[in-house]
């Protein structure tokens, strides 16, 4: 069965309003479904930053304290969310680590979304809350970030190619939060 959030073709909007609520609402049915195996539930990506251009699409990133797919792709499942069969799912590098995921779309007449399963002290879930803070805090690496994917969305409108060239100008963009977590004292909810 397609995907109802699949596309071929990227488009990258201007900041929506409405995305902070449809993700109060996509929170909040996931803490009804995933109850107290959620340590946290966070909008992450580029939705999640007031004024940044990003695909109408809300990234919920949930925290757990381990991923059990025996036990999370069925609980999910019967709530009408679907585990994505891609490849790039169950696996991820982040921090030079690879970390276990589970990323699921949202049932068909839901908001366009992707919810992230992560383990909640793991770098991957502490790589998007960085990606988000550092761009609400520096305007001026907002608006490059959105000119950049804006541009390149109109060059590259493959997501699959989009993607590939993101990648590592994120790698980029992500070395300058780093130094700016170091300069800040910033920490990851649950960092020590």
């Amino acid at each position: 069965m397609p995907f109802a959030d699949e596309r071929s073709q990227v488009a990258v909007v201007e900041y929506r309003s409405q995305w902070p609520a449809e993700f109060e609402l996509l929170a909040g049915g996931l803490r009804d479904v995933l109850g107290d195996l959620a340590s946290g539930i966070d909008h992450v990506g580029s939705t999640s930053v007031p004024g940044l251009p990003a695909k109408d699409c809300i990234d919920a990133q949930v925290r757990m304290s381990s991923i059990d797919e025996a036990r999370d792709v069925p609980m999910l499942a019967a709530a009408g969310f679907r585990c994505r069969p891609e490849p790039w799912n169950r696996i991820e590098v982040s921090g030079g680590r690879r970390c276990h995921k589970l990323v699921f779309a949202p049932p068909i007449d839901a908001c366009s979304c992707n919810i992230h399963l992560r383990e909640g002290t793991g770098p991957n879930a502490r790589f998007a809350l960085l990606f988000r803070d550092y761009l609400r805090a520096d305007e001026a690496a907002c608006r490059a970030w959105g000119a950049f994917k804006q541009q390149l969305a109109l060059r590259v409108p493959d997501l699959s190619e989009y993607g590939q060239i993101k990648a590592p100008a994120t790698d980029v963009l992500m070395g300058v939060a780093e130094r700016w977590a170091a300069e800040t004292g910033w920490k990851a909810v649950g960092e020590a």
